[in-house]
């Protein structure tokens, strides 16, 4: 259901403008990341407001729902107050900060230079370039030093000198920090033409000045468009996405920490705690496979979690998560923390250990949600194993979650929690998952996650390495980090001229540690099968039972019959792929596949 949040629109002088942000009428949320222009686009939006160019509209939230609550901070340059805001700026922060510096407060503007250097300036306007209809405005515009002093050769020479309020009237330079104080600009004006001797051409080029210049600044209105306080949590993270022009979407976990601030709590600071223990970094044996876990994910399952619990729809959409109440998630938190120990435990155990070799970093939002709903207990048990494991298998293989997932997410949570439970299930995920026998020659990439599963198939099958014998365990893994290689070289294979979609698939590839690679170079398999064993000091017997450890025939590896090889081994992983889904392959004898393999895989 679309929500309407029928926005306000009102032109307003900039003037009141920059009173309200002074006054913390207006505010920033605190999800609003800094204020970042440099000092170019300062002196570029000075010149097209003294030309009362347009500049784009501020949108702003009207604060007040208590539903809706985020924390808030000044504008930078704007003391901190203990003032409520009436309104939020979600769209214009780095206009009206950037104007609210320049023209409002007395203190240098820290800005940088176009390189990213940090500098404090000071902004005038050149009086006489202002009124020469031949110069560019944005020239008229003057970046001064903190001391106001413009220096060259190394800061031994003054070429021009403001230090002091009449050597600003001598150089006709007017500061835009007294623009919007009325007594200041007047005393500034009155200061002005005393120290012209009231000389008429002064005084009718300052009167030029005011009327084409200050009175343009002064009385220049932005469209302001202004939300109700009835706009709901999620439309106002949609709406700021939409108008942020700063080309970092606003994150979930942003919006939700800005909410949670008005508990006084810090959810940055709370999931750097919690991040330790999902990576399991102070666990005896470390590895990035859990490092794909961001703060949103974890929200996500801690939503999840949640609302399976509850009474109410299973769910975690974004709208979800934005609506995550402060004290079901402190509540959950750590009941989830424990539910990601557990899938970490589960991912070794099906032989996953790297974060490059994980399918769907994705699928451990409902893992580790489902493991805290049944608990460490239930989760050691051999059959809780087996269901674990059935439902995980079909997701990889399957390809289930590439797309959006919420609401797989929240079917299997129910799904794979009943089963545990020994209750109806649907098998949602495990019931529409389909993998086909032609799939294993179209996968070449090992960022596909079907292609990563596999391989962490023949990982499962304790494959040896060829030249130490070693199983590929999870030491041996993190130790020396095995790569995939072709079993068939690719080097031969082009000498051979042997069709590239088949060689180049993962029927042709297993994980090998490097020293085995360099062995294997661009020779057939018959010819650096024999420096292993001169190398490694190994018999043939001992050869065989390393290359058959990969789902490998030997027989027809040894021979050099890659067509032979070629179907074996796709039976085979088509084998260990059905006992990981604990579900047939049903087109292993179709039309499809005799094309592609000339003959069936059913045997």
């Amino acid at each position: 259901m679309s929500i309407n949040i029928a926005p306000k629109s009102l032109d307003t002088e900039l003037a009141e403008l920059m009173r309200d942000v002074a006054s913390g009428k207006e505010q920033l949320p605190e999800f609003q990341r800094d204020w970042t222009w440099d000092d170019n686009r300062i002196r570029g939006i000075i010149a097209s407001l003294s030309q009362g160019y347009p500049m784009g509209a501020v949108m702003r939230l009207e604060y007040g729902n208590e539903n809706v609550k985020f924390k808030y901070r000044t504008i930078e340059g704007v003391m901190p107050t203990n003032v409520e805001p009436e309104y939020l700026i979600l769209d214009g922060q780095q206009r009206l900060t950037s104007m609210f510096r320049a023209t409002c407060s007395k203190e240098p503007v820290d800005t940088t230079t176009d390189k990213g250097k940090k500098i404090k300036r000071f902004y005038y306007l050149d009086i006489n370039k202002c009124l020469n209809e031949e110069e560019d405005r944005f020239d008229a515009v003057l970046s001064i030093p903190q001391d106001r002093k413009v220096k060259i050769n190394f800061d031994r020479d003054v070429i021009l000198d403001l230090s002091k309020q009449e050597y600003e009237y001598e150089k006709e330079m007017f500061p835009m920090n007294i623009i919007f104080d009325s007594s200041a600009r007047e005393d500034w004006a009155d200061g002005y033409k005393k120290y012209h001797n009231y000389d008429s051409a002064y005084m009718e080029k300052y009167k030029r000045f005011r009327s084409e210049v200050i009175d343009i600044i002064f009385g220049y209105k932005l469209p302001v468009i202004t939300l109700g306080k009835e706009t709901p949590r999620e439309a106002v993270c949609k709406v700021f996405e939409n108008v942020n022009t700063g080309g970092v979407a606003l994150t979930v976990f942003e919006l939700v920490t800005a909410t949670f601030a008005t508990y006084n709590f810090d959810l940055r600071e709370d999931w750097e705690k919690c991040k330790e223990i999902i990576y399991g970094k102070n666990e005896p044996l470390n590895t990035d496979v859990m490092y794909g876990v961001d703060e949103t994910a974890f929200l996500t399952s801690i939503t999840l979690y949640t609302t399976y619990l509850s009474s109410k729809m299973t769910t975690c959409k974004k709208k979800d998560v934005l609506s995550l109440d402060y004290n079901d998630y402190i509540k959950n938190r750590d009941t989830v923390l424990e539910g990601y120990k557990m899938a970490r435990k589960f991912l070794f155990s099906q032989y996953v250990y790297r974060g490059r070799d994980l399918p769907y970093t994705t699928q451990l939002i409902p893992l580790s949600a489902i493991c805290a709903v049944i608990g460490t207990s239930t989760f050691n048990l051999p059959r809780t194993q087996k269901i674990l494991s059935k439902w995980f298998w079909c997701g990889i293989v399957g390809e289930m979650y590439g797309g959006a997932n919420e609401t797989r997410y929240a079917s299997d949570i129910e799904d794979v929690v009943s089963e545990i439970k020994g209750n109806d299930s649907l098998n949602r995920t495990i019931n529409s998952s389909y993998f086909s026998a032609s799939r294993l020659i179209s996968l070449r990439s090992r960022n596909s996650a079907a292609y990563k599963g596999i391989m962490a198939l023949v990982y499962r099958e304790q494959c040896r390495d060829f030249m130490q014998g070693t199983t590929m365990d999870i030491v041996k893994s993190m130790d020396e980090s095995p790569d995939i290689h072709h079993i068939f070289p690719e080097a031969y294979c082009k000498k051979m001229n042997l069709n590239k979609d088949k060689w180049n698939s993962i029927i042709n590839k297993t994980p090998l540690l490097p020293a085995s690679n360099r062995q294997i170079g661009g020779e057939a398999p018959s010819q650096y099968s024999k420096k292993i064993m001169k190398n490694a000091e190994i018999n043939e017997d001992q050869l065989k039972e390393r290359v058959e450890s990969h789902l490998i025939d030997y027989d027809s590896f040894i021979s050099d019959n890659f067509d032979k090889y070629f179907v074996a081994r796709a039976k085979s992983l088509l084998n260990v792929i059905e006992s990981a889904m604990d579900k047939k392959v049903a087109d292993r004898a179709s039309e499809e596949t005799i094309k592609n393999y000339g003959c069936a895989l059913d045997s």
